[in-house]
């Protein structure tokens, strides 16, 4: 299937999830998240999920990292609708948010992040493929913004089904994931 087929089919299948089904996909995604051989992490990426796109939660995985690292920096993006691209704030008491065109929460004023920092990355997908390739929500903004960060940045995606064998139209900015966790498994993409 192609992208847009794939958006639609799994925005369905989201919205035919139960809150009890989504509650514990959730527990299954931190549990294994919890298993993955990230090493120390200084600074994560994270976007602010929607309860609304019954979006994976990122918040227990935030808890999780910050109880291994108190000093975690937490880095979240805000879309800026005049260039097409993610800014990038660290999300802290100072910073004020706000909801977004898209329905979705983000930080409006805060400190930015420099790109350099960030160590590693939670990318938000609707569905993902076997070779680790993604669907988004079609606008772009995180295959423009992974392109700009470090080589080595650990990029994880979380998702609450399994993979499509292949994303039939992928192309050229397309960035792969490092990782996609599921309830069920862990996929590995850079073995």
């Amino acid at each position: 299937m192609n992208k847009s087929e794939l958006r639609l089919l799994y925005k369905r299948k989201r919205a035919a999830l139960t809150l009890a089904e989504i509650a514990r996909c959730n527990d299954l995604l931190l549990i294994h998240f919890q298993k993955l051989p990230l090493g120390f992490i200084h600074c994560v990426h994270t976007y602010l999920s929607s309860m609304q796109l019954r979006e994976p939660d990122t918040a227990p995985i935030i808890r999780y990292m910050e109880f291994l690292n108190p000093e975690l920096k937490i880095a979240v993006p805000s879309i800026n609708s005049y260039t097409g691209t993610l800014e990038h704030f660290y999300l802290d008491e100072k910073s004020t948010r706000k909801i977004n065109n898209f329905g979705i929460e983000e930080v409006h004023e805060g400190l930015p992040v420099a790109m350099a920092t960030i160590d590693l990355v939670l990318v938000p997908l609707l569905a993902f493929d076997r070779q680790g390739y993604r669907v988004g929500y079609g606008k772009g903004y995180y295959d423009k913004f992974l392109s700009l960060c470090r080589k080595d940045v650990l990029k994880v995606g979380l998702c609450f089904f399994e993979p499509e064998v292949v994303i039939d139209d992928r192309n050229e900015f397309d960035i792969a994931l490092d990782y996609c966790i599921t309830p069920a498994e862990i996929f590995n993409f850079n073995k």
